[in-house]
């Protein structure tokens, strides 16, 4: 071989391998598991989820099972369906107590599960159309958005449940019919709730317990997904424009200023953003023949936005769960086209 032959093929090596490497980092997310949720009736819907570090558990509420199943995350087995739920919204993993609570839109409950056996401990009633939470870790308050039009009321409430002594402690009245997701402060007071049908983010003080004020959203419609960057002061709302495309609104939360769009797909139902990387995901259930798909938008500290990735999920698979502390993104699927299951994706 000439010398002349052996630089090109020496450059070409050199060049296919910085190509792979510059693909392989463009790349946010890689899925590398698919763990199956059995028995579950077809159905249009899943929706959220939640884990267990310590004890490797996945909790995922295919609603058409009227169920939570308990996953082994690392074998993907299924561990116990806790069943008797009529329509299974929200949960949250409580570890120091080992306890499983639940919002049953349904029967109007939040249900308090056993960690070990799974056997009911208790029930907290008046919470018509349960749906969304929110938790505040130092208080251990769960946060509840209830009422509105699926309870036949004109107006919402976010009740306020201590989960240590599994006690009501307030209802916060909120002016819409169509209470959805939430984002809260960590470091602030403020809690963040999407009024879908006005199109408007209720502004909530959860040591005074009271709606501060309400902002409108002009940019998008049907606003349902809420994500927070509280060190920049960013809140981004998610909406369903139409079945197949939607947006990001970043909120200036000290201002309430309306001031960038993102474009996403349809059905988005979950925004979570990671300080970390600066990386805003939004899960998006577009039904056939889009189909869903988790965005990847990157923000710098000027506030650009970069799209990163538009990575394919499956059809109707609109809620998911960005877990930090292994570097995973679950995205629940329901029984629509296939089987029902949950989607892993590794962090890149």
């Amino acid at each position: 071989m000439g010398d002349v032959l052996k630089k090109h093929l020496i450059l070409f090596v050199i060049g296919a391998c910085l190509a792979f490497q510059a693909n392989a980092q463009s790349v946010p997310l890689t899925l590398i598991k698919t763990i199956e949720m059995p028995d579950v009736p077809q159905g249009p819907y899943s929706d959220h989820l939640a884990v267990d570090l310590q004890g490797h558990r996945l909790f995922a509420t295919p609603q058409a099972q009227k169920s939570v199943q308990v996953i082994d995350f690392t074998t993907g087995k299924l561990l116990h369906t806790i069943t008797g739920i009529e329509n299974p919204h929200s949960v949250l993993y409580r570890q120091d107590l080992n306890q499983i609570y639940v919002t049953d839109g349904g029967a109007g409950l939040l249900r308090i599960y056993s960690g070990n056996d799974y056997k009911s401990i208790k029930t907290i009633d008046h919470l018509p159309d349960a749906d969304s939470i929110g938790y505040d870790p130092v208080t251990k308050y769960l946060y509840v958005t209830n009422g509105g039009k699926g309870a036949g009321l004109d107006h919402a409430f976010l009740t306020v449940l201590d989960t240590t002594t599994a006690t009501r402690l307030d209802d916060i009245k909120l002016p819409t019919l169509s209470p959805e997701a939430m984002a809260m402060e960590s470091s602030g007071p403020r809690i963040y709730v999407d009024l879908m049908d006005r199109n408007q983010v209720a502004v909530v003080d959860r040591q005074k317990r009271e709606l501060v004020t309400i902002w409108s959203i002009t940019k998008c419609k049907k606003n349902i997904a809420a994500g927070l960057d509280e060190a920049d002061h960013r809140l981004y709302v998610g909406c369903r424009d139409t079945e197949t495309s939607g947006t990001i609104d970043v909120v200036d939360t000290q201002t309430g200023k309306e001031l960038d769009t993102l474009p996403i797909g349809g059905w988005v139902d979950y925004i979570a953003y990671d300080p970390a990387s600066q990386r805003i995901y939004a899960s998006c259930g577009a039904p056939v023949p889009d189909g869903g798909h988790l965005y990847v938008y990157r923000a710098d500290n000027e506030g650009h936005y970069k799209l990163l990735a538009k990575v394919p999920t499956a059809p109707r698979a609109k809620t998911a769960l960005f877990v930090p502390e292994i570097g995973r993104i679950y995205v629940s699927v329901p029984h629509y086209e296939k089987k029902a299951r949950v989607l892993v994706y590794q962090i890149q």
